[in-house]
């Protein structure tokens, strides 16, 4: 059957293309691709080409699908899994396989299979790694957005506390302690910020440091510190720590003195990494989030704490089915909304630009729907759009009347009224 999709030809080299997909395997599973969110290693798997460790070294010959954070409908399955899924089903997927030790991955790795494309092949090793998850709930966005929330998730459950004395750690962030988010008013810092606050395991303090003062405002409209105080009972800050003429004084006395039990470090930049670093209190666990491109690349932190003060530093990539799974049940109770993170929505025909431009776009995560023909547009730039499309006009009654925020009512008037690219 035809299929179009964005893929990587080399680096740099992204195009859309409309390409024949091969007849499925009984072992494999085809599906109708709806939404895909786009990730900053989608960014990075593009511009490095096959110096990125997910890509394979013909991918000139056998160029690969674009996007990982992906959801829509199942069409047909293979006889092996036929007793699992069914066709019709809407789906997940869980792209960090950890198939056999080998760093393959959807989005990165696969001629037919990637998130940015109308239709794709899930292979084998999805479905044997119990990669594919069944989303039961309404909107496909959702779901795509489970992929970015779990590597937050992951990130929480990862960080570990010690005593002096023990030889076992206590995993995950100290409950009931206090939390720094550094270059937190981003996308992937407000999804950590909204596990925070509603997650089993919460903090009593949640600071969250940026230099951007835009996305701070935003931050604290979308989390309105007093409301979230009577609502949970956690103190929230936001804290412009590009303003301060001493940050780490600032932030320190933020937290009462003793610094932060756990920070998370949104950003692969050395200073704040330092900054990182000289927050923490006694037993402080700080999780380096943010991957760098340069493989050499280091930053300052203080080792008379890590010996003394008993500092650990430890950085996670991607979170693992347990927590995908976690984000899709939370999301579904309402108890966090990822929608926080999405500042665009584009067809299928922006993929390609946004992803080589990602760094350049202020704002967000950039949500992709596959069927659609749409140039990427800011929630904000809606309104101004309706005069020369009055289908905007829709959209942004809807997108305005949610807070600003994307939602499974702009969803599906989106989906009902922008033509099909098929």
């Amino acid at each position: 059957m035809k299929a179009k999709a964005v893929r990587l030809h080399a680096a740099n080299d992204l195009r859309l293309e409309e390409f024949e997909l091969p007849p499925i395997k009984d072992d494999e599973v085809l599906v109708r691709v709806v939404s895909d969110s786009i990730c900053m290693s989608t960014y990075k798997c593009a511009t490095l080409g096959v110096d990125h460790k997910r890509v394979h070294e013909d991918v000139a010959e056998h160029p690969a699908i674009m996007g990982h954070e992906f959801a829509g409908d199942i069409v047909e399955v293979g006889a092996k899994w036929a007793d699992r899924f069914k066709p019709g089903m809407k789906f997940t997927i869980q792209p960090a396989l950890n198939y056999k030790g080998t760093m393959w991955s959807p989005g990165y790795s696969y001629e037919f299979c990637g998130g940015d494309a109308t239709y794709c092949i899930l292979p084998a090793e999805v479905m044997e790694c119990d990669c594919l998850l069944e989303y039961t709930g309404e909107a496909y966005y959702q779901a795509s957005l489970a992929e970015p929330m779990s590597c937050s998730i992951g990130a929480f459950h990862a960080a570990y506390h010690t005593q002096m004395g023990v030889y076992e750690h206590e995993m995950g962030i100290r409950e009931g302690g206090k939390l720094a988010i550094v270059a937190g008013a981003g996308p992937m810092g407000l999804g950590a910020l909204t596990y925070a606050l509603h997650c089993d395991r919460r903090p009593s303090l949640v600071v969250v440091a940026d230099i951007n003062q835009d996305r701070l405002d935003r931050a604290a409209e979308l989390f309105p510190p007093a409301e979230i105080k009577a609502e949970t009972g956690i103190d929230l800050m936001f804290i412009n720590n590009g303003a301060c003429d001493d940050p780490v004084a600032t932030l320190r006395e933020a937290s009462g003195g003793t610094g932060f039990d756990d920070v998370l470090c949104y950003a692969p930049v050395a200073p704040v990494v330092t900054l990182s670093s000289a927050i923490m209190g006694r037993d402080g666990c700080l999780n380096f989030f943010a991957g760098p491109t340069d493989k050499q690349f280091s930053a300052p932190i203080n080792f008379y704490e890590v010996h003394y003060g008993s500092h650990h530093v430890m950085g996670t990539t991607g979170g693992n089915t347990a927590d995908m799974v976690e984000s899709l049940e939370l999301t579904a109770a309402d108890r966090v909304d990822p929608s926080v993170m999405v500042t665009h929505v584009g067809g299928l025909d922006a993929a390609a630009d946004t992803t080589l431009n990602l760094p350049k776009i202020p704002g967000g995560k950039k949500l992709i729907y596959t069927h659609i023909s749409m140039p990427l547009t800011a929630l904000d730039d809606l309104r101004s759009k309706a005069a020369e499309d009055e289908r905007y006009a829709g959209l942004a009654d809807i997108v305005e009347a949610n807070r600003g925020l994307w939602c499974p009512a702009a969803e599906r008037y989106l989906l009902e009224h922008w033509a099909e690219t098929e």
